[in-house]
């Protein structure tokens, strides 16, 4: 099969995650939670297309169309496929994704003209929250957790406690780069610790494969690493772009979109010169670096 079929994955009697392969940019997951009722979707995908292909996945489970969709964040990847499920279904998401939806608009077709994401209807979070919420899908238990600012400043973990499931949006990327743009590295770290504190043995990335705890490690390791560089790069007075373009990128070189590294100094860079996590980097300047880490040519939607 391509490698973009997407597939369903049964994780419990009423949990799947629905996986995008190769979980590249604009390829991300989605789940959804199911007694044969009531059914609460996490996330959604980048095109129209793909968010029918999702619905029709959903139902073929068994599983009522969702009357709740949680956006784990505001990114278009997981959001721009809300509107196919409306009006049925109602969106919920942090406070702050809510605006960043909003302010975001229809930012994947600027960065990706080129893309067919079909009839979009850009569509925030009408109910939303600031800390912590809690969810029903008939008897089983949906906790929303915000960790703070680290994939974006409004980022939500989907915790089923009583399945052991963690959906992490993009808190972690299976077998891809991180990226922190919109967020924040020392965040991302934190956030870390919090999704160990739920003990959930599977772990539904918002990118790449299903995994375990184990890539909890993997991804402090990248973090870590992207510190470092900045450091010692911030020190010497090179750019992002040098200092990335420089960079031996060692166990991390197999990661998919390894050109996020740029993105991840120039806010390790943000944070060293006392800006305060999550605040805006220059969008254009960030991508415009991607774009010279891949020999100029722009970073490719997969969507």
């Amino acid at each position: 099969m391509p490698a973009t079929d997407p597939y369903t994955v049964q994780l419990t009697p009423d949990v799947h995650a629905y996986v995008q392969p190769d979980g590249g940019w604009c390829l991300n997951n989605a789940g959804f939670v199911s007694d044969g009722t009531d059914t609460v979707l996490i996330d959604t995908t980048a095109t129209e297309r793909r968010a029918r292909s999702l619905r029709d996945a959903l139902l073929a489970t068994g599983a009522p169309a969702p009357r709740t969709i949680v956006n784990t964040h505001h990114h278009g990847d997981h959001t721009y496929g809300n509107s196919v499920f409306l009006p049925e279904a109602t969106v919920v998401g942090h406070e702050a994704c809510r605006r960043e939806v909003l302010a975001a608009g229809r930012q994947l077709h600027l960065i990706w003209p080129r893309t067919d994401f079909g009839d979009i209807q850009v569509t925030a979070p009408s109910v939303t929250y600031s800390d912590r919420m809690t969810l029903h899908a008939g008897g089983t238990e949906v906790r929303l957790i915000h960790p703070g600012a680290a994939h974006t400043v409004g980022d939500t973990i989907v915790h089923l406690p009583e399945r052991g499931v963690v959906f992490t949006g993009d808190l972690i990327f299976h077998g891809g780069t991180p990226f922190l743009a919109t967020g924040s590295l020392g965040g991302s770290l934190r956030a870390l610790e919090v999704l160990r504190s739920l003990d959930a043995e599977t772990v539904v990335p918002g990118h790449g494969p299903i995994a375990d705890p184990s890539v909890y490690d993997a991804t402090e390791a990248y973090l870590r690493y992207v510190a470092e560089l900045a450091e010692a790069g911030r020190t010497k007075g090179l750019t992002p772009l040098e200092v990335a373009r420089t960079a031996d990128l060692g166990e991390f070189g197999e990661l998919r979109e390894s050109e996020r590294l740029v993105a991840n100094i120039h806010r390790a860079y943000a944070e060293l010169n006392g800006l305060p996590e999550g605040s805006p980097l220059d969008v254009a300047a960030v991508f415009g670096d991607m774009a010279a880490m891949n020999g100029g040519m722009p970073v490719a939607c997969h969507a």
